[in-house]
């Protein structure tokens, strides 16, 4: 029985819920290798990016897909088909397995394996939780994830880190509130820099990430 929504988000969403975030840079570590991302400045610009044009958005809308009842199957082809390298798709895969298998043994409701925003959205669904809230906290915690492992690898403050999340709070809230209302059609975006940096990232001499 879900008591509170907001208390069940947030257990969704936090660092402590098994879905191995930490394990993945979603090709940060190219970046930083690269020296396209060497200070806080450079790296809210990046997540910027990821947010607007990149798999931020694209991830928010099937989410908001998926709560609303569209095609699972047709979601999770898409959800896959996104990823622009193996890495990646190697990374919304395993943590909407993850989240899946976490969500059904815990709460006692099916959710089948899926991408990760896909899962997202079927748990949301299957628990009855408030949309608009969850794609704001799951816009924040993907900056959250990717900012701490910013902190680790440029390497950053863990302040600094803080400054560039609540930088990008109201950007998280301003995508969360137009997924809500966007198509499949809308899901496209142009973030070139980002996509190369994940297909790159196997090539690194030496890695903390998985992406």
């Amino acid at each position: 029985m879900i008591t509170d929504s907001t208390l069940t988000l947030h257990q969704l969403f936090s660092p402590a819920f098994p879905t191995g975030a930490f394990a993945w840079s979603h090709g940060l570590e190219t970046a930083v290798q690269e020296e396209q991302v060497t200070d806080a400045e450079s790296l809210q610009a990046w997540l910027e990016a990821l947010l607007r044009h990149g798999a931020g958005w694209s991830d928010a809308v099937l989410l908001a897909q998926a709560a609303q009842g569209g095609d699972a199957a047709e979601l999770t082809e898409l959800g896959l088909a996104l990823s622009p390298s193996a890495e990646r798709r190697a990374e919304t895969d395993q943590q909407g397995r993850a989240f899946a298998a976490t969500v059904s043994q815990v709460w006692g409701v099916e959710i089948p394996p899926a991408p990760y925003p896909v899962a997202v959205g079927l748990t949301v669904r299957a628990l009855d939780l408030p949309l608009a809230e969850a794609l704001r906290l799951f816009l924040q915690a993907v900056v959250s994830n990717l900012a701490g492992a910013g902190v680790r690898l440029v390497p950053l403050g863990q302040t600094d880190g803080q400054r560039v999340v609540q930088a990008l709070a109201p950007l998280c809230a301003a995508q969360a509130e137009a997924a809500l209302t966007a198509g499949l059609d809308d899901i496209g975006g142009f973030a070139p820099l980002l996509d190369i940096a994940s297909q790159r990232h196997d090539m690194l001499y030496s890695r903390l990430f998985r992406s």
